[in-house]
């Protein structure tokens, strides 16, 4: 497995008198949110609160921080598909806030839109001006044969998520180091991507992306063509990945979740091992994480990685 964001632990562990991770050892890196039952973040745990367990076999955990402040690579993913017709405006200024409040200086961002086919629309950036004009420029991209309230709905292509969220994994994520999010704001309806569900969430693994999905439905629209399953499908991608599935609706506006989204970002504790398992053959190894003695919080972080030697991802 590719070592990632060694330096930026490496620096902060050693204020804590922690040796640093070397290049030379291959170090699972996880990151992990923490939540009482009624669904606050807990952020006061230390390291012996916490056991880990890969395949089932107790792991010694030889890194951990509760910095907030380590790099983080933010991949934002708009659906721009005729269902999201009404929703447009509220999206772009909504992100905009969100860049401003969330990028800080070591950070990066870039922006995708996806619809009938994906388009990067700025590529990495810690620039608040560059991602602003970038959302101010995007525009649908429904298609011909697009579903809209005004038409027959069709099995077209015309939201391809899954295709958006392998290319933003392959293309973008998988060459960077740091902590690494991936936010999508669609509905979750796909319609014709070429790339199912199991290959959009194994690029997302192997790229160690978290994916945060913000469900945001046009009622109007909804009612028209009707409601589909998409809500499981998108919380596998998350829970799987350590990430969290919102939903906009009723009191809960996008700027809301924005900044619920925000706060989580900076309140995750990175827990690092070296496997027991010394073998790199490519296969998915899982992880579970728990806290000592307290049966009341749940602990959101990613389900596994896949054990792959460097150079052969």
């Amino acid at each position: 497995m590719r070592l990632f964001f060694f330096l930026a632990l490496g620096a902060c562990l050693a204020a804590q008198d922690v040796p640093s991770i070397s290049v030379n050892v291959d170090v699972v890196n996880v990151l992990a949110s923490v939540r009482d039952k009624r669904g606050a973040l807990i952020s006061s745990l230390e390291k012996p609160d916490f056991t880990i367990f890969e395949d089932g076999k107790k792991q010694e955990i030889k890194y951990f921080t509760r910095e907030t402040d380590l790099p983080l690579t933010i991949g934002l993913l708009v659906d721009v598909s005729g269902s999201q017709r009404n929703l447009l405006e509220d999206e772009r200024a909504a992100s905009a806030r969100f860049f401003e409040q969330v990028l800080r200086k070591k950070d990066m961002a870039f922006l995708m839109s996806f619809g009938v086919d994906s388009d990067l629309l700025q590529d990495f950036t810690n620039s608040h001006t560059l991602l602003d004009r970038a959302l101010r420029e995007m525009h649908m991209n429904a298609g011909v044969g697009g579903i809209t309230p005004t038409t027959v709905p069709t099995a077209a292509r015309g939201t391809v998520l899954y295709e958006a969220v392998w290319l933003a994994s392959n293309e973008k994520m998988r060459t960077e180091v740091g902590r690494k999010a991936l936010v999508l704001i669609t509905d979750g309806d796909d319609q014709g991507s070429r790339t199912r569900p199991p290959e959009a969430l194994e690029a997302a693994q192997k790229s160690d992306s978290i994916i945060y999905v913000i469900l945001y439905e046009d009622p109007h629209f909804h009612d028209f063509v009707g409601r589909g399953s998409a809500e499981g499908e998108m919380r596998k991608l998350t829970d799987d990945t350590g990430g969290r599935t919102f939903r906009v609706g009723g009191r809960t506006r996008l700027s809301d979740v924005y900044n619920q989204l925000q706060e989580e970002l900076r309140s995750q504790y990175v827990i690092a091992y070296t496997s027991t398992n010394p073998e790199r053959d490519g296969r998915f190894r899982k992880i579970e994480i728990h806290v000592k003695n307290r049966k009341d919080v749940k602990v959101q972080a990613r389900k596994g990685y896949y054990a792959t030697a460097p150079g052969r991802e």
